[in-house]
């Protein structure tokens, strides 16, 4: 399954290879830019699907994506969980607020008391996914696992909330280095700007 998910991402340039800046200011080789996956509704489909399968059979009433992406992911993991379970499962999602995500526009009624799974398309802390998991129980979910399309910083269930399962499609082990170590600057190769904060980087040194 890792080996046609990498696929799936490889196709619509969502992972990358070159020299980037990620959040955390560090430079990798690579970058998996999530937002390139949303335009391509097909392998969107594929990849919820993939998820759905995981989790059919095993009670799920509802699914959680936290806005704005994974909204998508929400929808679409829920109309194959329906598909697969023969009845219907509901696909909501988190809202943002100046207190982090939010789950309401009445979703919260809906969901409360439902077996429900949260799913994210990327995590490299697990700090944004724990939120979401938190705000599903405060609203009354019974939340049996969370799964992300792609962990990419090793993140375990204990930094995301503790739920009974937590899931990944891929795992992926991004080496990176600090700006004073980085291979790649030693080596000349220039940063990319297009994707992740290689502008930001670029301002700072002086340069366009």
């Amino acid at each position: 399954m890792a080996e046609e998910v990498l696929e799936i991402l490889q196709s619509v340039g969502a992972f990358r290879t070159g020299h980037f800046v990620l959040t955390t200011g560090r430079h990798s080789d690579a970058y998996i830019n999530k937002d390139a996956l949303y335009p391509y509704t097909k392998e969107v489909s594929r990849l919820c699907e993939k998820i759905a399968e995981k989790y059919a059979g095993k009670g799920v009433e509802a699914v959680i994506g936290p806005a704005y992406g994974a909204i998508i992911l929400s929808t679409w993991t829920a109309h194959h969980l329906s598909r697969l379970d023969g009845k219907a499962v509901l696909g909501v999602y988190a809202d943002k607020s100046d207190d982090g995500p939010i789950i309401r526009r009445g979703y919260d009624k809906l969901i409360a008391g439902k077996n429900t799974i949260v799913v994210e398309d990327l995590t490299t802390t697990g700090s944004s996914l724990k939120k979401v998991v938190e705000a599903g129980r405060a609203a009354g979910a019974n939340v049996i696992a969370a799964v992300t399309i792609c962990n990419r910083g090793d993140v375990t269930a204990e930094q995301i909330g503790n739920p009974p399962v937590f899931d990944s499609l891929v795992t992926v082990h991004l080496e990176s280095w600090t700006e004073a170590d980085c291979e790649l600057c030693k080596a000349g190769i220039p940063v990319n700007t297009d994707v992740g904060h290689g502008k930001d980087f670029l301002a700072k040194q002086g340069m366009k």
